[in-house]
């Protein structure tokens, strides 16, 4: 709790002198945190795979298996069965990853204090303002953020017009079905209960495994 509470100390401080740089930060951090963990996931499926499929003993690769086999959301595994070896941790993926999380913190700031100021959190009538907080949030910003997470993925990795037409073709409404599952609860509490300085890294933070998933679906076509 002690170090907790220096962190929040530390985060008040810096975000006090320097908001949207400390926000630009701690999501660049929390994106790279977000695939390496997607990445880790990857690999114990496909070692779990390659000894002849998840033993008894091998609990999160059971897990990770039975998990990926029930995701009602896409037709294909997430994360894919190859019988070849496990890929070597790409950090190319992960610097992604990280400069997504970095690029998007201003608008995510700026976005944020559009809904702080036009639905003001008012005694009596808090709850209402947040859900109006939620609707605008989950019907324009989130449909419009997954959009150009895919196209600014697909293009730093080198694909074109083509390759981002595809992209959304195979991934982008089954991830924006999956948003809908989890965000507005989280964002009813985020808009809600958090103060404004910490609705962001609230949001990355829960979203660590929200964008393992995003990270997963990204690369589920490769």
């Amino acid at each position: 709790m002690a170090i907790v509470s220096m962190l929040v100390r530390r985060f008040n401080s810096y975000y006090a002198s320097r908001p949207v740089l400390t926000t630009m930060i701690t999501n660049a951090v929390l994106g790279g945190i977000a695939d390496t963990v997607a990445q880790t996931l990857t690999a114990i499926r496909q070692r779990a795979v390659r000894k002849g499929g998840p033993n008894r003993d091998d609990f999160f690769a059971i897990e990770i298996h039975d998990l990926d086999n029930k995701n009602p959301l896409n037709e294909d595994l997430l994360i894919p069965s190859s019988l070849g070896l496990p890929p070597p941790f790409d950090f190319e993926r992960l610097t992604r990853f990280m400069a997504y999380g970095f690029l998007m913190a201003p608008v995510q700031h700026r976005w944020f204090s559009f809904l702080s100021s036009t639905f003001p959190l008012k005694a009596g009538g808090a709850t209402g303002q947040a859900m109006k907080r939620v609707a605008f949030d989950q019907l324009l910003f989130a449909p419009v953020g997954l959009g150009l997470f895919f196209t600014f993925m697909t293009v730093a990795e080198g694909g074109g017009r083509r390759a981002v037409t595809k992209k959304f073709r195979d991934v982008y409404v089954p991830a924006l079905k999956a948003n809908y599952l989890v965000w507005p609860a989280v964002q009813i509490l985020n808009f809600r209960v958090i103060p404004l300085q910490f609705q962001i890294p609230f949001v990355s933070t829960i979203g660590i495994a929200w964008t393992a998933y995003l990270s997963l679906t990204n690369s589920s076509d490769e």
